[in-house]
């Protein structure tokens, strides 16, 4: 099984680096294979550029070298695991970069009909996001709808072609303890590895 876990955070040594390591070590104990991609770290430049906004028909080349590589690797894997923060109910920029340059038309979906139905073109069919937030649970549902679940579940992966969605959230990181944090990381394990199953 050949899986892409991407990770988006720009400081090493955050907790999210934690979990996308524990992913990757637990998906390759597996014996899965697994590219793996700290998006922040590798410079992934997520500004679509004026000539990307303009076509409909993308292909896997791209006129920068790193996005055109992504978009041949992403129509190989069997999953995809996200790892980011919630910032602002959203993704941070350069994951949300990588989605409108890396699953564009014709590499991640095509338009089925005039009415804007797509065709997921992807062989991918699971995903797993996981997210850390410092806003409680409650807070996050009776306030903002929890609008990363919209993000992944709604209006991204199902477009194209992903079927099964899994999103777990760890909160609050910011006051958790060591304990707690050791106990995400299990679960960030046993959730990569329902992936495989």
């Amino acid at each position: 099984m050949r899986v892409g876990v991407y990770l988006a955070h720009p400081r090493a040594g955050s907790f999210n680096h934690a979990v996308f390591d524990a992913v990757v070590d637990e998906l390759r104990g597996l014996g899965c294979q697994v590219v793996a991609h700290d998006l922040c770290a590798q410079g992934f430049p997520p500004s679509l550029s004026a000539a990307e906004t303009g076509t409909v028909s993308s292909a896997p080349d791209a006129n920068d070298p790193q996005v055109a590589a992504h978009r041949r690797e992403v129509a190989t894997l069997d999953a995809m695991v996200f790892v980011h923060p919630n910032w602002w109910g959203m993704p941070p920029a350069v994951l949300t970069g990588w989605v409108q340059r890396v699953l564009v038309p014709g590499v991640a979906y095509k338009l089925g009909s005039a009415d804007g139905e797509p065709a997921g073109l992807l062989r991918a069919g699971r995903a797993l996001v996981l997210n850390t937030s410092d806003t409680p649970g409650e807070r996050e549902e009776s306030e903002f709808g929890d609008p990363l679940q919209r993000i992944w579940a709604a209006c991204v992966l199902p477009y194209v072609g992903v079927a099964e969605v899994r999103r777990v959230v760890f909160r609050t990181v910011t006051d958790s303890t060591d304990e707690t944090r050791a106990d995400w990381l299990r679960q960030a394990r046993r959730e990569a590895a329902a992936l495989t199953t």
